[in-house]
């Protein structure tokens, strides 16, 4: 277990000495940013790093860098401390370690040498549970215990600003304090309620819910941010009062807090459990099979009959979040060890919550569905070329999960509302899936009409449903036609890599198209079509050969463009042939492309193409889930390398500077995408 590594590190510690002040140990590694509470779009906070991944002393932040106001304090006999946030006042604890998981981030702090606090920031991933993956909440525990051998009286606060629930920080908050059962929590909501509509990223509508255990010791108050702290910090417990003056976020800044007294603690810890999240009613605006907007229902109220049974029932769950996210931890780190080695599983585990966390669950039992947001780069909904990437942890997770991404795009094309004859690049910005009646969506119609035909394709594969390549065979078949005439000799368009600019004869975007077809041929045959794409693949391949590959060059390799001796690039979009299963393309592209890369392979990567030194780690993933098994090492123990060395400081970026590590320059700064799902390419292939 993981749980074991920290204590082991802890135990080192004791043995030989507390670490200098700010010197915490990393495990696996120093990650660019810490995911803390991340479930969804909206609940989307995270620990920026620089030189270190220290909590006390900093503010927590939403994935566009605003800062959300999150406090933590813990007196020991009196003596007050921070262990969260950056608050003036009490000194901060001395921070011993950081671990991250796939769902946990957890961080341990010695207390004046005579307690020690363990913090884990718990966001649960469920693959197998509709119901429980999506509640936009995450747990936060405090655990507590004597490290000198003696007893002392212990008070652990926690409080969140009203900036959770408003990126425009002059909007008027309501707030109140209540009790159901053994639960104490507040609520807070902007009063002008705008729904669909986001500032600075932010929704615009909704409640907020910070909740905890009703048990003997706790007080609570909502007021403004240095009454209540300074409150806890001279009386180690709060008023038990509210604030009733409604202001703006940023008026006299209010925070609302909760604060356990732990009693005498001995060598035995003493854990609280927290939670903190989010309930809209509606969580989508949707044109679907009747092409006109209507809105769509948070997937939860299916499950729970009122925003507070939901609550309640998410914090009532802890104990089983704790056991599901043990095995899923375990599994992926396992899983992960055994495909590619440790460096691997700091990548994987780092990017579960990132991709999970740009995902919306909405809908009913009966028609579920996953709205993807395209976070940091445009805020487009459900995009193609975002979900293709994504798509390899949903087939190593849950394959009926990429099923759930792919229906609100087949809905809004088979309702007649896109006019175009390639497949639609995304469905509007998010939350208000519009799709484009006029057609004017960015063109992406070789890379579209690829992703959709192989990514349903292995949906129909991993899950046995026939059924829905026939119920999408007259839309799949005409996205095949148009491969048919583009393929092979690509006009000039973009690809998925739309940063780098419109291009014709792109070598790896034609192999996709070929793929395309190849993996259209399987539909065919499964659904009991006639196969006109089979010989078509296997004639527009061997061609492909002669017109994509330098045979010249020592080591010969593909080309970026068709006859440009002079290029290369990752030939990434090889790899679908691998996880579909078509044994299509020849053994020796995949050899000639593994014996090349490491010929131009920088300090944290190969570089995407010859026209930067940009690297992109989702697809240098793919690229080495099909490499020799020396260049799949080099892959993956360079991008390991990259997580703990690069000078970015965001929620891990998929676009960075091959050589110098840091966000590239004069190009896009990607943060917190949900690509990253990419790194699960080793793990989703067939075994």
């Amino acid at each position: 277990m993981r749980f074991l590594s920290i204590m082991a590190v802890l135990a080192a510690l004791t043995f030989h000495g507390l670490p200098a002040m700010g010197a915490s140990v990393h495990i696996p590694t120093k990650p660019p940013a810490v995911p803390l509470a991340v479930r969804s779009p909206y609940l989307n906070s995270w620990l920026q790093c620089d030189s270190e991944c220290n909590l006390p002393g900093s503010w927590p932040r939403f994935w566009t860098s605003q800062v959300q106001g999150w406090q933590g304090f813990v007196a020991v006999d009196g003596a007050v401390y921070n262990w969260l946030g950056a608050a003036p006042g009490p000194s901060n604890v001395n921070q011993l370690s950081l671990e991250y998981t796939s769902t946990r981030s957890i961080f341990t702090f010695d207390v004046n040498g005579k307690v020690n606090l363990t913090v884990t920031f718990l966001s649960p991933v469920y693959p197998d549970d509709l119901g429980r993956q999506s509640q936009q909440f995450s747990y936060i525990t405090a655990s507590a215990i004597s490290t000198d051998g003696s007893s002392h009286k212990v008070q652990v606060y926690m409080d969140v600003s009203g900036e959770w629930a408003s990126g425009d920080l002059s909007q008027v908050i309501n707030w109140d304090h209540n009790t159901s059962g053994n639960l104490s929590y507040h609520k807070f909501f902007r009063a002008n309620q705008a729904q669909f509509s986001e500032s600075g990223e932010i929704a615009s509508w909704g409640t907020w819910y910070l909740s905890t255990d009703s048990t003997d010791g706790l007080t609570w108050q909502i007021g403004q941010d240095t009454a209540v702290r300074t409150q806890f910090t001279n009386n180690q417990a709060l008023s038990n009062t509210k604030d009733s003056d409604f202001r703006a976020v940023q008026t006299n800044w209010p925070v609302f807090a909760f604060a356990h007294d732990l009693g005498d603690v001995q060598s035995t810890s003493v854990e609280r459990v927290f939670t903190l999240g989010l309930i809209q009613d509606e969580v989508i605006d949707f044109a679907g099979q009747s092409g006109s907007l209507a809105p769509v229902p948070g997937l939860w109220s299916s499950f729970y009959t009122n925003d507070l049974s939901a609550v309640v029932a998410f914090y009532n769950d802890y104990q089983h979040a704790t056991a599901v996210s043990n095995e899923l931890d375990q599994r992926i780190q396992s899983d992960s060890e055994a495909a590619g080695g440790q460096d691997y599983s700091t990548i994987t585990t780092l990017t579960v919550r990132q991709t999970f966390g740009a995902l919306q669950f909405a809908g009913t039992l009966s028609k579920p569905y996953i709205f993807l947001k395209e976070i940091s780069s445009n805020s487009d909904i459900q995009t193609v070329d975002v979900i293709f990437p994504a798509f390899p942890i949903f087939v190593y997770l849950n394959a009926t999960l990429t099923k759930y991404l792919l229906d609100p795009l087949y809905e809004n094309q088979e309702s007649g509302a896109y006019p175009n004859a390639y497949a639609e690049h995304d469905l509007g910005t998010f939350p208000v899936a519009k799709g484009y009646p006029a057609g004017n969506d960015e063109a992406m119609p070789l890379e579209e009409c690829g992703n959709m035909i192989i990514m349903t394709l292995s949906y129909a594969q991993h899950t046995g449903d026939v059924g829905y390549l026939t119920a999408h065979y007259p839309k799949l078949s005409q996205w095949a036609e148009f491969l048919v005439n583009d393929s092979l000799i690509p006009s000039n368009q973009l690809s998925t890599d739309d940063f780098a600019g419109t291009l014709a004869n792109q070598t790896n975007l034609a192999l996709k198209g070929i793929i395309g077809l190849k993996a259209m041929s399987q539909i065919a045959n499964l659904t009991g079509n006639d196969d006109k794409f089979g010989a078509i693949a296997h004639d527009y391949l061997t061609k492909w050969k002669g017109l994509a590959i330098n045979t010249n060059a020592n080591p010969p390799h593909t080309t970026l463009s068709y006859g440009d001796n002079n290029s290369h690039g990752l030939l990434y979009n090889i790899y679908t042939d691998k996880l579909l299963n078509l044994n299509f393309v020849d053994q020796s592209i995949y050899d000639m492309q593994s014996a090349f890369y490491p010929t131009v392979a920088l300090e944290y990567a190969v570089p995407l193409d010859t026209r930067h030194n940009w690297a992109k780690s989702d697809w240098e993933m793919f690229a080495a889930a099909v490499a020799s098994k020396d260049t799949q090492t080099m892959f993956i123990s360079k991008l390991a390398k990259w997580i703990g060395a690069t000078s970015t400081n965001r929620p891990m970026t998929d676009l960075f500077d091959a050589a110098a590590g840091g966000f590239p320059s004069n190009g896009p700064t990607f943060v917190a995408r949900p690509v990253m799902g990419g790194t699960f390419a080793l793990l989703a292939l067939p075994k």
